[in-house]
C-alpha cells in the first residue's frame, strides 16, 4: 500500500509541476504578445507623434537625405517650398509671407519650427518616391524629395479674411461645419516667415506686448462677450426644459441684486423681452436674470459638455483650454458676469467656432483639421485624412432651437448686415469687455451661412479693442460669406 502511495503521490506531484509550467510558459507568451502589440501599436500609430516631437534628435538626420516637400493649399497653390541652387545649399521659402504665417508656421535650423511645418514634419521628411529615382537618388548621392502636405485651406478665404481684418490685432477662422475641414486661419498680428531667423530677436523682445508668435486663432484666450449666450440659453433650455417658452422679461436698461449691478450695453432699454429676443437683441438684463435662476453647477455640466475645460479634440493643431468657472460658490456679481460670457470666462475663437458648427450640423461636432492628404513628390497619394465625428455635445432638438434663435440675429437683431443675401445666415455678435478702462471692448461675430449648392461654411471673428461687434465683426464675416459663395 506505501508503494502504491508514493506513486500516486509522485504522479500528483508530476501533475502539480507539469500545470505550474505551463502557466509559467503562458504567462511568458502573454508577455511577449503584450510587449510585440505595444511595439507595433507605437509603429502604425504613434509613429509620426515620437519622430514629429522637438526631442526627437533624429529629426535632423531624416534631412541629411531628403529635401523637404511642399506644404500646399486645397487648391494645389504652395504655401511652403525649399528651394536648392546649384552648390546644395537650401533656403525654405513661404511665397505668401505674412498671409499663411501661423498656420503654415515656420521652419528653421536654430529655433525649430511651428505650425504645420512642425506638425507634419514627419510626413514632410518622409519620402515616398518612385524606387527608381530613389535608386538614382542614391547611386548619384542626391537627396530625395520629400513627400508634400495638401492642406484644406483656401488662399482666396484666407486672402479676403486677412484683408478684412486690416491693421486690427485679431483672428478669422472658417470651416465647414459637416466636415471640420479648415478653411482659412487668420491670425494679426502676423511674421514673415521667411526672415524668421532675421526677426527673432526683436519678436521674442516684444517690446509693444503683441505677442506676434500666437496664434490667436486657436491659442489666444478672450472674453466671448455676448458670443456666450449661445451657451447661457442651451444652459436655461436643458434647466427649464418644460417652460422656457414662457420665459419674459422686463428689461429697464439695468438690473441690480444686492449691491451687484449689470447694465444692457450703452444702457440700451428692451423692454418686455422672451427668450428669443432676449438672444437677438442681446439683453444683459435678461441673461444676468437667466444666470441668477439658474443652478450654477448645471450651467458648469452644459458647459463641459461643450468642452470647457478640455482640450479640445482638434487633428494637427496647437490649441489653449477654454475656460468657465462657475459654481455653487460664486458670488452674485460672478453669476451675472458669467451669464453674458464677462467675468472670468475666457475661449478661443476655435473653440467658438466649433460650437457654432455644431449647431450648425444639428448638434454633431466634427474635429477640426487641417491636412487633408499627403503626396509623393509626383501627386501620387500617400495618407488621406477623413473627416472625424466627435459625436453630439448637443440634441438635434436643441441645435434647432439654436439655429432659429440665431437667424433671428440676422432677421431682425444685430446681425442684420447679413439680411438679404444670396445665402442664408445665422450667428451672435458679441462686444466683450476687457482691462481697466471702461468701455474698452472686443468685437465678436461667431456664425454659419447655409446655401443648397454648396457645402454649410463657419465662421469665428474677434477684432481686437474695436468695439461693438456688429459695427466691426460682422462686416469681416460678410465678406468671408460673400467670397465664399461667389466662387
Amino acid at each position: 500500500m506505501s508503494g502504491k502511495a508514493s506513486t500516486q503521490k509522485s504522479r500528483t506531484s508530476g501533475k502539480s509541476s507539469n500545470r505550474e509550467f505551463a502557466v509559467i510558459t503562458y504567462c511568458f507568451i502573454g508577455l511577449f504578445l503584450c510587449t510585440m502589440g505595444y511595439f507595433a501599436y507605437f509603429q502604425v500609430v504613434k509613429s509620426e507623434d515620437f519622430i514629429n516631437n522637438s526631442y526627437n534628435t533624429r529629426q535632423e538626420s531624416f534631412a541629411d537625405t531628403v529635401v523637404r516637400g511642399k506644404i500646399l493649399a486645397s487648391d494645389g497653390e504652395v504655401l511652403a517650398e525649399t528651394k536648392v541652387d546649384k552648390e546644395g545649399n537650401e533656403t525654405r521659402e513661404y511665397p505668401y509671407d505674412k498671409m499663411f504665417s501661423h498656420i503654415v508656421g515656420y521652419s528653421t535650423e536654430k529655433y525649430g519650427r511651428a505650425g504645420i511645418e512642425s506638425w507634419a514634419n514627419f510626413n514632410l521628411l518622409r519620402s515616398n518616391e518612385n524606387f527608381l529615382q530613389k535608386t538614382v537618388d542614391e547611386v548619384t548621392e542626391e537627396k530625395s524629395m520629400g513627400d508634400n502636405v495638401v492642406t484644406t485651406l483656401n488662399p482666396l478665404l484666407q486672402e479676403i479674411s486677412f484683408r478684412a481684418l486690416g491693421d486690427y490685432k485679431g483672428a478669422v477662422i472658417t470651416m465647414e461645419p459637416s466636415t471640420g475641414k479648415v478653411l482659412s486661419v487668420v491670425s494679426k498680428p502676423g511674421f514673415d516667415p521667411n526672415t524668421i531667423e532675421e526677426d527673432w530677436d526683436t519678436i521674442v523682445k516684444d517690446e509693444y506686448g503683441e505677442s506676434v508668435l500666437v496664434n490667436r486663432a486657436t491659442q489666444g484666450l478672450y472674453p466671448p462677450g455676448s458670443t456666450f449666450k449661445i451657451l447661457t440659453t442651451l444652459a436655461y433650455v436643458r434647466e427649464h426644459p418644460g417652460d422656457y417658452e414662457e420665459y419674459s422679461y422686463s428689461c429697464s436698461g439695468q438690473i441690480q441684486e444686492g449691491n451687484s449691478k449689470l447694465k444692457c450695453f450703452s444702457g440700451e432699454v428692451h423692454g418686455t423681452v422672451n427668450l428669443k429676443q432676449s438672444f437677438s437683441e442681446s439683453c444683459n438684463t435678461s441673461f444676468a436674470n437667466m444666470g441668477l435662476n439658474m443652478d450654477s453647477d448645471k450651467f458648469a455640466k452644459t458647459c463641459s459638455d461643450l468642452l470647457f475645460n478640455k482640450d479640445l479634440p482638434v487633428e494637427k493643431m496647437d490649441s489653449s483650454k477654454s475656460s468657465f468657472v462657475l459654481n455653487d460658490s460664486s458670488s452674485t456679481s460672478e453669476v451675472m458676469e458669467s451669464a453674458i460670457g464677462q467675468g472670468q470666462t475666457l475661449v478661443t475663437p476655435l473653440h467658438m467656432l466649433m460650437i457654432t458648427s455644431a449647431v450648425a450640423n444639428d448638434g454633431v461636432l466634427m474635429k477640426p483639421y487641417v491636412i487633408d492628404h499627403t503626396e509623393t513628390c509626383e501627386g501620387n497619394t500617400v495618407k488621406t485624412y477623413r473627416p472625424q465625428s466627435y459625436g453630439n455635445i448637443m440634441t438635434g432638438e436643441e441645435a434647432a432651437l439654436l439655429q432659429e434663435y440665431m437667424s433671428e440675429v440676422v432677421e431682425s437683431g444685430t446681425g442684420t448686415k447679413l439680411k438679404g443675401m444670396s445665402y442664408t445666415a445665422a450667428g451672435k455678435t458679441g462686444s466683450a469687455e476687457f482691462g481697466k478702462i471702461k468701455g474698452q471692448s472686443h468685437a465678436w461675430f461667431v456664425g454659419y451661412a447655409h446655401r443648397e449648392d454648396k457645402e454649410d461654411i463657419a465662421v469665428a471673428v474677434i477684432v481686437e479693442g474695436a468695439g461693438i461687434g456688429s459695427a466691426y465683426a460682422v462686416p469681416i464675416a460678410k465678406e468671408v460669406f460673400d467670397t465664399y459663395f461667389r466662387y
